[in-house]
């Protein structure tokens, strides 16, 4: 009788092992969890990324407007009846050097 609640504890902790510390423990059970919500979520977004991109396809099959956009901003194309203007900002100032341009020096003669 002296012995059994230490033995009791021992088989306690012998079951618990495996629960806590072993191959399918609440540890790895609650980082697989982890790991899957976070590949939910870049799914998510990778899902609206890729319907971004369907639609983009799908203008550019369907339509001409969508191919006029790229050419005129990715290409700055215009079309042969339209008039170009372009304005430039006068607030940023225009990136100029202090350094004055070097000269050569003069070679010397004996």
């Amino acid at each position: 009788m002296k012995y059994l609640p230490h033995t009791l504890i021992a088989l306690i902790i012998a079951i618990q092992y495996p629960l806590w510390m072993g191959k399918g423990s609440w540890l790895k059970v609650w980082d697989f969890s982890r790991q899957v919500d976070a590949q939910k979520a870049k799914n998510i977004q990778l899902a609206a990324r890729n319907a971004g991109l369907d639609a983009e396809v799908r203008d550019l099959k369907q339509g001409s407007d969508a191919v006029e956009e790229r050419a005129r901003t990715e290409f700055g194309m215009i079309k042969s009846d339209e008039v170009f203007y372009q304005i430039i900002d006068k607030t940023v100032p225009a990136k100029t050097s202090s350094k004055a341009p070097a000269t050569p020096a003069p070679a010397a003669t004996k």
